[in-house]
C-alpha cells in the first residue's frame, strides 16, 4: 500500500526512522528497539540506507589495498523483515552516493519483488573526507535524478532499451525537505525550486529535516504550497537527549535551535537532565504540530526508542 494511502487530512499519523545494526550484529537488537513503539501503531517505518566507504590496508610491500567497507549494510533486507514481522510499510533510503544507475535499478528491482513499494529518494552524504558530493562516474548526481529513474521504471522505462514488455513498477516516491534549507543550497528561494522540480519528476511526498522550531516548519509549509508543491509534508522530529546535541545537531543536519532550547540545554548540570529538557520541549513541539493536523509525527529515533516512546505517549 502507498504511503499517501494513509495520510489522511483529518489524521495525525505516527512514524519512525530506524538505522541498520553495525556489520556483525544481529537484528533482535533492532527488533527490541521497534517493539516499544509498536503500541503506538505506526503507519510506516523508514529505514535508512549507509552507502559504501573505503579504507586503505598497508601491503607488506608497503603499498596499499582499497578495501570496500559498509559499516551498516541490509536495507533491503531489514525492510523485507520489518514488514514480514509487524506488517507494517517499510520506507527504505535510497541514495545517490555509491551507486552506478544500473545498481540502482537493480535495486529497485528487488524491491519490487519484494513487495516494498515505497521509497524515500535523496542524494545522501558525502563520501569520507569529500568536501562535496562525488556521484559515481555513471550514477545519478542529485536526488531529482534518482526520482527521475524511478519514475521511468513506474513507467517501464527501464536502463536497457531493449527489454521486451518490461513491467512497470508502482513505487510510492518520497523526497526530502529542509524547513532551514539545505546545505548545499544558495537560498531558501532556490532551494524550493528545486524541490519543485522533484516533485514534478515524480515524488509524492515529502518528509523534512528534523527542527526544533516549529514556526520554521508552519512557514515552511506555506511556501511549498505558495509554490506550487501540495503533497502531503511530513515533519521530522528528534527528542534531544544528550548536552553535547548543542553542537553536534546543528553542525551535522545544518539546523538552529531556538535560545530558549539551546539556555535550558546549557544550564542542565548532566546528559540525564538535558535528556529531560529535550523530550519536555520533544512533547511541546508535537502537541502543537498534532494540533494542527500535520500529516505524521515522524522520528528519528537513532533506533533508540525510550524517549521517542515518552514523547508518542503524550501525543497518541
Amino acid at each position: 500500500m502507498k504511503l499517501t494511502e494513509y495520510i489522511k487530512p483529518d489524521k495525525t499519523l505516527f512514524s519512525f526512522e530506524i538505522l541498520p545494526p553495525l556489520k556483525g550484529k544481529g537484528i533482535d537488537s533492532l527488533f527490541k528497539a521497534i517493539d516499544p513503539l509498536m503500541e503506538f501503531n505506526p503507519a510506516f517505518i523508514d529505514v535508512t540506507y549507509h552507502r559504501e566507504e573505503y579504507i586503505l590496508k598497508k601491503r607488506p610491500d608497503g603499498s596499499y589495498d582499497r578495501i570496500s567497507t559498509r559499516k551498516r549494510p541490509g536495507t533491503v533486507a531489514i525492510c523485507a523483515a520489518v514488514m514480514n514481522k509487524y506488517q507494517v510499510e517499510a520506507v527504505p533510503h535510497l541514495i545517490c552516493g555509491g551507486f552506478s544507475k544500473d545498481e540502482t535499478e537493480n535495486a529497485l528491482i528487488d524491491l519490487n519483488f519484494l513487495g516494498i513499494n515505497n521509497i524515500l529518494a535523496i542524494r545522501g552524504d558525502n563520501g569520507k573526507g569529500e568536501r562535496n558530493f562525488v556521484p559515481e562516474s555513471d550514477g545519478n548526481t542529485n536526488a531529482l535524478e534518482l526520482i527521475r529513474q524511478i519514475h521511468d521504471m513506474n513507467n517501464g522505462i527501464y536502463l536497457d532499451k531493449e527489454l521486451k514488455n518490461p513491467q512497470e513498477t508502482d513505487f510510492c516516491i518520497g523526497a526530502a525537505g529542509y524547513p532551514e534549507k539545505h546545505i548545499d543550497a544558495p537560498n531558501m528561494d532556490a532551494d524550493m525550486k528545486f524541490l519543485k522540480r522533484k516533485i514534478d519528476a515524480g515524488a509524492e511526498f515529502i518528509t523534512t529535516q528534523m527542527f526544533f522550531d516549529n514556526s520554521k516548519y508552519f512557514a515552511y509549509v506555506e511556501a511549498c504550497r505558495k509554490a506550487g508543491i501540495t503533497v502531503p509534508i511530513i515533519p521530522g522530529i528528534k527528542p534531544i537527549t544528550k548536552k553535547s546535541h548543542i553542537t553536534l545537531l546543528p553542525k551535522i543536519f545544518n539546523i538552529d535551535l531556538p535560545v530558549d532550547l539551546s539556555n535550558a540545554l546549557e544550564d542542565a548540570k548532566d546528559d540525564a537532565e538535558a535528556e529531560k529538557v529535550g523530550v519536555e520541549w520533544c512533547i511541546n513541539q508535537c502537541k502543537e504540530l498534532y494540533k494542527n493536523k500535520v500529516p505524521a509525527l515522524h522520528f528519528y529515533t537513532m533506533s533508540s526508542s525510550r524517549t521517542t516512546a515518552q514523547v508518542a505517549s503524550e501525543i497518541f
